[in-house]
């Protein structure tokens, strides 16, 4: 696997990061009707992360945001993108080695692994990450530590 798309999806916007293992790249967060066209562009591996129900009641922007999942991974599909969808768990566990790590210990392990943030004059890897978008570089740091892991979706 040469490079691969990460998708931490919302209800209205989506934060995207691709990796080839060390370098990062399309830092972005658009609007869901954007990533359309960024995916379909695409050309090779795709992981999405998924909801997960819990027991918990969940609300109309829940169901909004599984609307998108199934519409990108329809699009991966039609692109011909091998398309994974992974759980938060499953990320969570993988990068903190405890179930229970919180969203705190999840960024300290994404730093651990590619250096601190850093600054304008000295970047480093992560300069310009935002929150949602560090939640991608989350799954995507697990799609390329498990390359077969998580559900292969095709549509």
């Amino acid at each position: 696997m040469s490079k691969l798309l990460a998708l931490d999806p919302g209800t209205t916007e989506t934060a995207l990061i691709s990796l080839d293992g060390e370098s990062i790249s399309d830092n972005l967060f658009l609007k869901n009707e954007d990533v359309i066209p960024f995916l379909e562009a695409w050309k090779g591996p795709v992981v999405i992360e998924m909801i997960a129900s819990y027991g918990m009641a969940v609300g109309e922007t829940t169901f909004e945001t599984i609307l998108w999942i199934g519409r990108f991974i329809q699009v991966c599909d039609k692109a011909n993108n091998q398309v994974r969808t992974v759980f938060r768990k499953q990320i969570v566990l993988h990068l903190c080695n405890n179930p229970r790590g919180t969203d705190a210990n999840v960024s300290q392990a994404l730093r651990d692994r590619f250096g601190e943030k850093g600054t304008k004059k000295n970047p480093g890897k992560t300069y310009g990450i935002s929150k949602h978008v560090w939640s991608a570089l989350a799954v995507a740091v697990y799609g390329w530590d498990n390359p077969e892991a998580g559900m292969v979706r095709n549509i």
